[in-house]
């Protein structure tokens, strides 16, 4: 019985990752095997529970092709062309067989589908069929789109905001549109200027199709990269400081960290529960700290994957997140309505069961009766504010939680918040569409202007 349930899960996982028809996962026909169609639904059922990132069993990754080609602790797991020679096969064969350690034996159909694809060469295909592309010139616009964030350059010049299926550089004291930005994914959830201002970076994609990272060059308004990965959109985009790597979160609950020059993935953790929705590194690079709507805040080692520590006590899920510009500090926010601060550092360990699983935080804010949708910090960290679904903003002193300012924008949920780099202004961006500018220091207000120029 359990071998059949294998059988048909597998069948179901193929079939719902883009299909082959239902008989070509396990029996083998005239076209060459599919990798990303075929062989990796196989691992996902049977492998990757214990050779994946966070529990690499062996030293071995079997979640990627790059993983399978590296192998692990004993060497590779596949000779191209060799089925005979390979550890992926030979170790799945056997009366018992050596893999699955723990799990029901491979089906003698599937051992043949991976001793075929390993004599054909072991190469990798397409992984995804992305039919969602940027259009040949930009859209016209007969109402305003949501905004869902907004960033400016470190020079103060401009003011970036994402539409559908590219982003708008407006003048940052809101005259006019300077560039548009086209580019594949109809839907961009979060973007960010590198630290020397030379990088717009922008998360997102076409949902249940892809996920995309999009570089840009600042001064020359060109696409630097275009990485796409995963079959749903990303999040929570984070670029390091030397500009080398860029992490996101992802609706499969995957957190990934990108190469900037190749676009290669270098990362993945999989040790969230729910779609992770962002991500920070520290001052060095060699952490990333991320949050999710499984309630969870984690620090994650950059090089293997492996989870360091969770940072905070899970209570409600996990919204948004901002990193202090100069301090390795994060504030969170969620549907209680509260800002936490928690220090981006490990404190020697995963926690036993029962143990002070906050030695991380440093302080909450008021309780805002509303779901926290935004947060940022000023240009010098002396202050964070967050926006929320009911339309307030709030400004606080981080070091003490001090109300400094409070505004009623009254316009849906603020999805998006940024300090102008002289911390003068705060700009709001949400439901409405229109992007406001407010003091900083009493709120007052002093500034709109649409997203986009209505047709």
């Amino acid at each position: 019985m359990k071998r059949f349930l294998y059988r048909i899960m597998v069948l179901m996982f193929a079939v719902s990752c883009n299909a082959v028809p239902i008989n070509a996962v396990l029996v083998a026909d005239d076209t060459p095997v599919s990798f990303h169609r075929q062989v990796m639904p196989l691992l996902r059922i049977h492998c990757v529970g214990c050779h994946k990132p966070g529990k690499q069993g062996g030293g071995l990754d079997l979640t990627t092709h790059r993983g399978l080609l590296n192998g692990g602790e004993t060497g590779t797991s596949i000779l191209p062309g060799n089925a005979d020679a390979s550890p992926l096969v030979t170790q799945v064969c056997g009366k018992p067989p050596e893999m699955p350690k723990d799990g029901e034996p491979l089906l003698s159909q599937e051992i043949d589908l991976l001793r075929r694809w390993v004599t054909e060469g072991a190469a990798e295909d397409e992984p995804m069929r992305i039919l969602t592309r940027r259009p040949p010139e930009p859209l016209s616009y007969t109402s305003l789109p949501v905004v869902r964030a907004i960033a400016f350059s470190p020079d103060g010049n401009l003011l970036a905001v994402p539409a559908r299926h590219e982003i708008l550089l407006h003048r940052a004291d809101g005259s006019g549109i300077v560039a548009r930005l086209l580019g594949d994914s109809p839907r961009l959830e979060a973007l960010t200027f590198s630290r020397d201002g030379s990088l717009l970076v922008a998360s997102g994609g076409a949902a249940s199709e892809f996920g995309e990272i999009q570089i840009w060059d600042t001064a020359k308004r060109e696409l630097v990269s275009s990485i796409k990965g995963s079959t749903d959109s990303f999040y929570g985009v984070a670029i390091s400081h030397d500009n080398r790597f860029v992490a996101v979160g992802c609706a499969d609950k995957l957190v990934r960290v990108f190469s900037v020059a190749d676009g290669v993935e270098v990362m993945r953790c999989d040790n969230h529960l729910d779609w992770v929705f962002g991500s920070a590194f520290t001052n060095d690079g060699t952490r990333l700290a991320t949050i999710s709507r499984d309630k969870a805040a984690k620090l994650i080692d950059v090089s293997t994957g492996h989870l360091i520590d969770d940072i905070n006590q899970t209570r409600d899920p996990l919204i948004c997140m901002a990193r202090h510009p100069i301090d390795d500090l994060i504030a969170t926010g969620g549907t209680e309505g509260k800002i936490r601060l928690f220090r981006m550092a490990p404190r020697g360990g995963r926690l036993a069961e029962g143990d002070n699983k906050e030695e991380s935080f440093v302080r909450e804010f008021e309780h805002m009766a509303s779901p926290i949708q935004s947060i940022a910090f000023s240009p010098d960290g002396t202050t964070v504010a967050c926006g929320v679904v009911s339309g307030e903003v709030r400004i606080f002193k981080t070091e003490n939680g001090q109300r400094l300012a409070q505004i009623k924008v009254g316009s849906g949920p603020i999805f998006a918040l940024a300090f102008t780099p002289d911390g003068k202004r705060i700009a709001t961006g949400g439901y409405d569409g229109n992007i406001r500018y407010y003091d900083a220091t009493n709120g007052s207000p002093l500034q709109d202007f649409p997203s986009v120029t209505i047709r």
